[in-house]
């Protein structure tokens, strides 16, 4: 494949709507085209059988790159569907645990805003073969001073950790977690809420307990969410109520 014509092709598929759609979600995000998501997937799927390495290295700089010129301008930023095609195509390539790793560190670098965040997230199915090893990876993510590796280690344990084995060690890792920067912020927030759902028993345990750490903005905007949520009974946003006017009394 010739993967300095990708940025044409993409061009070609562009929907200004959903451009302006798009973006008037993401503030402050990467240029945009204005691509849906599945015509992404779709080709990062016919790139991961083809030469998912090839692709990649690239894409994050790893081979020559005197192909770049056909592609736009120097100066010109990586876009958008650019980032979100390049974790697409890490999340569908056939390979093992330990080849991907590096490839994931790198693309991480790449993440600076929610939506690049939480789709490559959901796309890194291989985690779910090796949670105790990318555990250990996650660790400088989620104790980051930058904002969104910390919101990038959040949605990896709410994805991939709230099953019996690990979810008191998650809610633990949130809970001790720098909670700075709105996106982390719902992030964390965001995790809590959909741990309730999967684990409601252990959860509601942490938080109704005066020992967690979560500090007020956090905390409502996880009340916030579980009463949006049709998830939790109609009893339980009785006690979230509660909790919420309790907390908006306190000095």
């Amino acid at each position: 494949m010739e993967y300095s014509g990708i940025r044409k092709y993409l061009g070609k598929m562009a929907e200004e709507k959903y451009r302006d759609f798009s973006q008037a979600l993401i503030p402050g995000g990467r240029p945009m085209l204005g691509v849906r998501i599945p015509v992404l997937r779709k080709l990062a799927k016919e790139i991961a059988k083809e030469d998912w390495k090839g692709y990649l290295d690239w894409a994050q700089g790893l081979r020559g790159t005197e192909n770049r010129k056909d592609t736009a301008a120097a100066d010109v930023p990586e876009l958008s569907e650019e980032v979100n095609l390049q974790g697409f195509v890490i999340g569908y390539a056939k390979v093992d645990y330990e080849t991907i790793l590096p490839y994931i560190a790198r693309h991480v670098e790449k993440i600076d805003d929610w939506y690049l965040c939480d789709g490559f997230c959901a796309g890194l199915k291989i985690v779910k073969k090796h949670r105790q090893e990318f555990l250990e990876f996650l660790m400088p993510y989620i104790y980051s001073k930058e904002e969104f590796k910390r919101r990038f280690g959040a949605v990896m344990l709410m994805d991939y950790y709230l099953e019996d084995a690990y979810i008191y060690r998650t809610l633990e890792l949130l809970d001790s977690m720098e909670m700075e920067g709105y996106y982390c912020q719902m992030a964390i927030a965001w995790a809590i809420a959909t741990a309730w759902a999967k684990q409601r028993d252990i959860t509601y345990e942490y938080l109704m307990s005066d020992s967690h750490h979560l500090t007020r903005t956090v905390l409502n905007m996880t009340i916030r969410k579980l009463l949006d949520s049709y998830r939790v009974s109609p009893e339980d946003k009785v006690l979230l109520r509660e909790m919420r006017e309790k907390e908006c009394c306190k000095k």
